[in-house]
């Protein structure tokens, strides 16, 4: 290397993470991933990508962009409310505001009073039993997968689980509910047909060996035409007679009944017909963290508690923390979205297509996360070209769209009125790239 080579000016590394630039960009980050940062920049000097001098500036830029978490914030573009792909529900001020509150040393299992050991979660669950007070106890795990094996382990472990063929559900990422609930050691005993079942089929399959009674609301398909299913009171009645306990998984996590999902069954209602045991989601329509909710009769709950696994599957502090904001504080942004006014949608559409040179078309949000399953949110979307959606999705902000039709449809359902100005100018650097 002769002493006109520009790499002779490529700044040590030393004096790199010794820069106040840097080591602001870095503050919250770990020492290896500084050190990576500024190697990195430095190959790229040496390859002639980058200037000796910006070596610096190149590390603050990648520090800046990375952030702690290699996860990147999205705005959710899409109209579907429940994003599985995106986390599901996303969370109310007042949750995260908790989650910090929950990230260090806390009293979830601690009485300050007393400096004694108390109840793990006992607030949460309270405030559980306040939004429902059908619910005689409540009991919170780490996810309704969690509370459905948790139940039918519990209960039915070595035993038989009798349960419709037309409530055999496969969930997210091809989990079907009838392999997690064989993983118990609990044996299903299938009764009915797919399209129809009668109260005769659960009553010729119960004896001796159930365990338990279980019903499984779809959530996320539907069955028209020639069907019937046993409503819950009538499976009421069958598991008194029989002395078993009926388990209901309404999935969704709707805690009481919503005009605007008027066939999406509700926690309350479930609890209401009879069910001993009621599981749910605690992201989906409740708005809050990924939760397993369990509510019912205070024997059965306290049945499941006591039982080993539920050590395994119980929920963390965070978890804790952030439901029980999530019930005691304002509307959360799930129940904002599904009840937005139509006509300040196509308000801020319309604000959005006349800044970036757009159109505005109809377009019907959907609930997601397997709720609700045809019921459409009429609202408004800006049409952009198909090939905007990439662009979108990799900038900063990401922006995910929905593409359809051949058109990137951008619908505000789901972006907070605050993020507007960034969707605007994400949209507009978007169209720009396509020039």
């Amino acid at each position: 290397m002769n002493a006109e080579d520009p790499r002779r000016r490529i700044p040590r590394t030393d004096r790199v993470l010794a820069d106040p630039g840097v080591l602001r960009a870095g503050a919250g980050l770990g020492e290896e991933v500084v050190r990576t940062a500024v190697v990195t920049a430095q190959q790229r000097a040496r390859a002639g990508e980058v200037a000796p001098e910006d070596v610096v500036a190149a590390v603050v830029a990648a520090l800046t962009a990375r952030g702690a978490s290699s996860l990147t914030p999205v705005l959710n573009a899409t109209g579907v409310v429940v994003h599985t792909n995106l986390g599901r529900a996303p969370l109310s001020d007042a949750a995260r505001q908790a989650l910090l509150d929950a990230s260090g040393y806390v009293d979830v299992e601690l009485d300050l009073g007393t400096g004694q050991r108390s109840t793990r979660g006992a607030a949460a669950r309270q405030a559980l039993l306040n939004a429902c007070p059908a619910a005689e106890d409540a009991l919170i795990v780490n996810n309704c997968a969690g509370a459905l094996v948790l139940a039918t382990t519990a209960l039915a472990a070595g035993r038989e689980v009798v349960i419709s063929r037309g409530e055999f559900v496969e969930i997210g990422a091809g989990f079907r509910l009838s392999d997690l609930m064989e993983s118990t050691g609990a044996r299903l005993r299938e009764v009915g047909t797919t399209n129809r079942t009668h109260t005769g089929d659960y009553r010729d399959a119960l004896g001796p060996d159930t365990g338990c009674l279980l019903k499984v609301h779809p959530s996320n398909f539907r069955v028209d035409g020639f069907t019937s299913a046993v409503p819950l009171p009538q499976l009421r009645a069958l598991a008194d007679e029989f002395g078993v306990p009926l388990v209901v998984d309404v999935g969704s996590g709707l805690l009481t009944p919503d005009p605007a999902l008027p066939h999406e069954p509700s926690l309350w209602e479930a609890l209401e017909a009879g069910a001993d045991v009621v599981i749910a989601s605690g992201d989906k329509l409740l708005g809050g963290p990924q939760a397993g909710i369990v509510l019912g009769r205070a024997e059965t709950v306290q049945r499941l508690a006591r039982f080993p696994l539920a050590r395994a599957v119980r929920a963390d502090k965070l978890t804790l923390a952030a439901l029980e904001a999530t019930l005691r504080g304002p509307q959360a942004p799930v129940a904002r979205a599904l009840h937005a006014d139509p006509a300040r949608l196509r308000e801020r559409a319309e604000a959005l297509a006349a800044a970036v040179g757009a159109e505005v078309v109809p377009h019907d949000g959907r609930v997601g996360g397997g709720g609700a399953p045809g019921v459409a949110l009429h609202g408004w979307a800006v049409r952009l070209p198909e090939t905007a959606a990439q662009p979108l999705r990799l900038g900063r902000p990401a922006v995910l769209p929905r593409v359809h039709d051949g058109a990137c449809l951008v619908d505000p359902r789901c972006v907070p009125e605050s993020e507007d100005g960034a969707l605007q100018e994400a949209v507009r650097t978007a169209l720009e790239g396509l020039d």
